[in-house]
């Protein structure tokens, strides 16, 4: 047998995914890591180059994925328990690590119960799997992530049963619980917490106060759920999110291990009910293998870690640099989204300026992620920077430098 005949097909989206200008380019691969040292942070090697990179391109906002404890509880889990579950966790793929960073995180977000999936991408898809019915109403920002779209469609939602809100529209959120038909059991309102390509947030306390208003009209009341991806570990006084920073906690909490806590897997936190179903529902958790246990070990002490004066240093830092490279965007006179996450979107509003832009950065020493027609719409190219805890006072002057001289 052969994939002659299918390969020519492919070949075809391959050259319309070109001509569309929406093919990924070649995937750069990382060789190495350099600590810390002489006053800059840390530094990344390429294959096929000589120079050393800057990332700013990186989600691991508070810089653990290199923290000599992570590692210590990863090397520790593993010699205790090996380097995989070998089985799904209703087949004793249960260890005492998965269990223990479930209840870590239900107390680091203030819930009564989580569960851990392999990523926040699975923990949308089966919170969708779980609570969605024929008589479920979903409403989203427009600006949701692919995640959350995906798990509506994963989970059959038909378009009648859907509605969408201008991005942090509440006069548009009120209109779409009004127009919910009344044969309607419960409507679930689910947002990123920090929208992951702008850096801004969901204003959650105006959310929760206008779905207050709704809850009674429906059987199972008006559900809101957060997608923190981007919030949990690097947002709020104490990393606690957008929930902390907003002043209002929604009613499940969806969160990664793989951005700021710097490891891998994701979670569902919420009620103890929300949480038996999910573990009793999910197709994305009962027919695939959980985290490893290095994984969990490691992400339980980054959550340790992020409650520690450690952990507090990290998040000052991380506002500190977040500052300092919005005050140079500011002072260069180059326009980007207001707002103190560490997601600093540089607006750079044509794609040939971004593409050359993108590419003076790297053949400078700096990675960051441009996003260009038709990706966004024409005149919206963008290009991202994300500030990481790791980041210091030199390394973003340098970043304003490049800048300077390219843009």
């Amino acid at each position: 047998m052969s994939l002659e005949q299918l390969d020519k097909a492919l070949e075809k989206e391959l050259s319309r995914l070109k001509e569309e200008g929406r093919a990924k380019p070649a995937e750069r691969i990382i060789t190495g890591y350099l600590p810390p040292a002489n006053g800059r942070g840390p530094r990344y090697t390429l294959k096929g180059e000589d120079k050393h990179f800057l990332r700013m391109n990186s989600n691991s906002y508070l810089s653990l994925s290199n923290h000599p404890q992570l590692i210590a509880a990863a090397d520790s889990a593993t010699h205790a328990c090996g380097v995989g579950p070998g089985a799904v966790r209703f087949i004793d793929g249960t260890f005492s690590y998965h269990n223990q960073l479930e209840q870590r995180v239900a107390r680091f977000v203030d819930k009564p119960a989580a569960k851990i999936f392999n990523s926040a991408y699975t923990s949308n898809c089966g919170l969708a799997l779980t609570i969605g019915s024929k008589t479920t109403h979903w409403i989203g920002d427009q600006l949701n992530h692919n995640s959350i779209i995906r798990a509506m469609r994963i989970a059959g939602v038909p378009s009648a049963n859907k509605g969408i809100y201008a991005h942090n529209d509440m006069n548009e959120l009120r209109s779409c619980l009004d127009c919910v038909g009344n044969d309607i059991d419960r409507v679930v309102v689910i947002f990123d917490g920090i929208f992951s390509m702008r850096g801004d947030f969901a204003p959650i306390d105006a959310i929760l106060a206008i779905t207050e208003q709704y809850k009674q009209k429906f059987r199972d009341g008006v559900i809101t759920v957060v997608d923190d991806s981007h919030g949990i570990g690097a947002y709020g006084a104490t990393g606690r999110g957008t929930a902390e920073y907003s002043g209002g906690s929604p009613d499940i909490i969806i969160g990664t291990f793989g951005k700021a806590f710097g490891v891998n897997g994701g979670f569902i936190a919420g009620s103890e009910t929300l949480i038996e179903t999910v573990r009793q529902k999910a197709d994305t958790y009962i027919y695939t293998n959980p985290l490893s246990i290095a994984d969990c070990a490691a992400a339980s002490k980054a959550l340790d870690i992020c409650d520690s004066d450690e952990g507090l240093q990290l998040l000052e830092n991380l506002r500190l640099r977040t500052m300092q490279f919005r005050d140079g965007l500011n002072k260069l006179g180059l326009e980007s989204i207001p707002g103190p996450h560490p997601v600093v979107p540089l607006m750079v509003r044509d794609t040939a300026k971004t593409h050359a832009l993108v590419k003076g950065l790297y053949e400078s020493g700096v990675l960051v992620v441009g996003l260009t027609f038709p990706v966004v719409p024409k005149g919206d190219e963008t290009i991202r920077f994300q500030i990481n805890a790791a980041h210091t006072e030199t390394d973003i002057e340098y970043a304003l430098e490049v800048l300077a001289q390219k843009g």
